[in-house]
């Protein structure tokens, strides 16, 4: 196995890595794209809404399977969670615009509260 890490998206906030290699799959972690600190120092905060934090999360995602020397085009299945299921439009529609005609196959996972109060976390399985 080899692990993929990049300053491009967000880093492990615990004891994981970004994404893994392994037997020509990329499996990359549950993401929650942080918006960088306003001032030095400062917390890091997320994007403001579902659609800017999906937007967020698949920008970080992007960035790690471009690490790994894969792409979103290559990504062959998709777990989503959201804390609340009538987010679930809001989501698609920037899901839908992120990977165009590309469909693999997905979930979406209505749960509890997701951390640091995110709305939308992210995690992929690439060809790679």
């Amino acid at each position: 196995m080899e692990i993929i890490h990049t300053p491009d998206a967000t880093l492990p906030a615990g004891h994981y890595s970004q994404a893994l290699r392994a037997n020509g799959f990329v499996f990359v972690s549950g993401q929650l794209r942080f918006l960088p600190p306003l001032a030095p120092g400062a917390r890091p905060a997320l994007a403001s809404g579902a659609a800017a934090q999906t937007r967020e999360a698949l920008r970080s995602v992007r960035a790690i399977l471009e690490a790994a020397g894969s792409s979103l085009a290559a990504v062959a299945s998709v777990t989503v969670y959201i804390p609340d299921v009538g987010l679930w439009d809001e989501v698609n529609r920037v899901y839908e615009t992120c990977f165009g005609e590309h469909r693999p196959a997905r979930a979406i996972v209505p749960t509890r509260e997701l951390h640091f109060g995110a709305l939308v976390e992210i995690s992929v399985i690439a060809v790679g």
